[in-house]
């Protein structure tokens, strides 16, 4: 009954996605020489680790609960497998830069929509390295522009203590949606949230600390 309901959730809240228009991305940004041309993310990068979270989904007013596993497999690749709390398993995707593979979905998720949602997200997520082509700042943050095919990356590293606190991902005028990122030693993300702009759809991963 539990999973069924979730099933049910996600398919008729994903179905309800539509966009709306958002703000002038670095209107409030302040041009700055650059002094990088990459960043490497320092998360999701060790190979020895399955990086286990606990999951909160906010879609449209309701609140979805799970377990999200990332495990890198190779220098490009992490594979993600999403389950319910009981374990049952709904998704499991291979996601590169480049390449996108659905290994198993159950069939009431299974819905372009969805996925394609879902793609963007975990991409962005687990994306290595970006190429830096423009720098702005803000009170608090150096901030670095990276393209992104028709769109870009802008991402914020705290002025304080140097970690990564957030990547916007944006077309050339609208955010489209927000990854935060809390992290004691900028090595590994104890909470990091997604949230959309276009649409009522928010991601919290909490790491699971096992007993």
């Amino acid at each position: 009954m539990q999973k069924s309901t979730i099933q049910f959730l996600l398919i008729n809240c994903f179905l309800a996605i539509v966009l709306i228009s958002c703000g002038s991305v670095t209107k409030n940004y302040t041009p700055k020489k650059l002094d990088k041309t990459s960043y490497t993310v320092p998360y999701f990068s060790d190979s020895k680790i399955d990086y286990v979270y606990k999951t909160n989904i906010s879609v449209y007013g309701n609140e979805l609960s799970g377990i999200f596993i990332a495990k890198k497999i190779n220098d490009n690749t992490h594979r993600i497998v999403f389950t319910t709390e009981f374990g049952n398993k709904l998704m499991d995707f291979e996601v590169s830069e480049t390449d996108f593979k659905v290994n198993s979905i159950v069939s009431e998720l299974d819905r372009k929509i969805l996925i394609n949602t879902l793609k963007e997200d975990f991409r962005l997520l687990l994306k290595k390295e970006y190429l830096i082509q423009e720098q702005f700042e803000n009170e608090s943050a150096d901030i670095y522009k990276s393209a992104d095919g028709k769109r870009d990356n802008y991402i914020f590293i705290s002025k304080k203590d140097q970690k990564l606190e957030k990547i916007v991902h944006s077309s050339k005028t609208k955010e489209k949606f927000t990854l935060l990122f809390n992290s004691e030693n900028n090595i590994f993300a104890e909470n990091i949230q997604i949230i959309h702009q276009n649409i009522k759809l928010r991601i919290e991963l909490n790491y699971f600390k096992s007993e």
